[in-house]
């Protein structure tokens, strides 16, 4: 729908001078604006196989952007920013509920009953229809976060735009995000999956299935509907011997949960202390 688009984006990322003409800076800007509406993204389902493509070409638009940006002075009451990028407006049209001193860029897409407590949310995410962003979260570059997740205090999803070709942070639908969780490096948590408080999710943390007879092991990437808490493995060091933080998947979501179970109903039907 949009190689035009996209063509001309790849010939000003090739060359930077072009950056100087007012129609490659349009280019640039009407991407930036398809991003705020929803109409492209920066990685999206592939077609088959429950796998992710990077949109490399909609990355590229976001870092062109920066530079044809000039700093301004905003003035919120007694309070002053100084920065390239705008913000994001329109949130009654939107229906997105926003809590005063919540923050997203204008270049991240909320939907439709997304709710932002206190948060942040950077240029190039995605957040689904009925999310809720808690208090102190924050939401990185590029991240693309599903449908009815809740994202709990102080959880971290970090951002991702070089290189052009790295994923981004995926949160699919329905997940349960605990409070103070780290989930980075595009690491990929699958649909209706809970993790625990402190669970700390990067490309290369060892996560761990202990559910079974033997350990199963993952690297950067949680199961569909799989309970996850922080755990410790023993690792040899000059030293002694170490316990090296890692990810335990204890067990899955019951098929008869409701997808709205909360966090604590999760892990205690696995005897996880709340």
């Amino acid at each position: 729908m949009y190689e035009d688009l996209q063509s001309e984006v790849e010939r000003i990322w090739e060359d930077r001078s072009l950056l100087a003409a007012e129609e490659s800076k349009r280019t640039i800007r009407e991407v930036i604006d398809l991003l705020d509406k929803g109409l492209v993204r920066t990685a999206e389902p592939a077609a088959e196989g429950g796998r992710w493509q990077v949109n490399e070409w909609v990355k590229k638009a976001v870092l062109l952007y920066f530079p044809i940006q000039a700093m301004t002075v905003a003035e919120v009451g007694m309070m002053e920013y100084h920065d390239k990028m705008a913000l994001k407006t329109g949130y009654e049209k939107s229906g997105v509920r926003v809590v005063p001193p919540a923050v997203a860029r204008y270049g991240a897409y909320l939907a439709p009953g997304v709710v932002m407590m206190p948060s942040y949310v950077n240029i190039g995410a995605r957040v689904g229809e009925g999310t809720m962003v808690d208090t102190w979260a924050t939401v990185g570059s590029c991240a693309q976060i599903g449908s009815y997740v809740h994202l709990s205090g102080g959880v971290g999803i970090g951002g991702v735009l070089e290189p052009v070709q790295a994923a981004p942070v995926i949160v699919e639908d329905h997940c349960f995000i605990g409070s103070r969780c780290i989930v980075v490096e595009g690491a990929h948590i699958g649909r209706e999956a809970v993790l625990g408080a402190n669970v700390v999710i990067t490309g290369s943390t060892r996560i761990i299935d202990v559910s079974g007879p033997e350990p199963v092991r993952y690297k950067g990437y949680v199961p569909p509907r799989s309970v996850v808490i922080p755990g410790t493995y023993a690792k040899e060091f000059p030293a002694g011997t170490f316990g090296v933080p890692c990810a335990l998947i204890i067990g899955q979501r019951k098929a008869s949960t409701d997808t709205k179970t909360t966090l604590n109903d999760a892990l205690r039907t696995f005897g996880v202390p709340v």
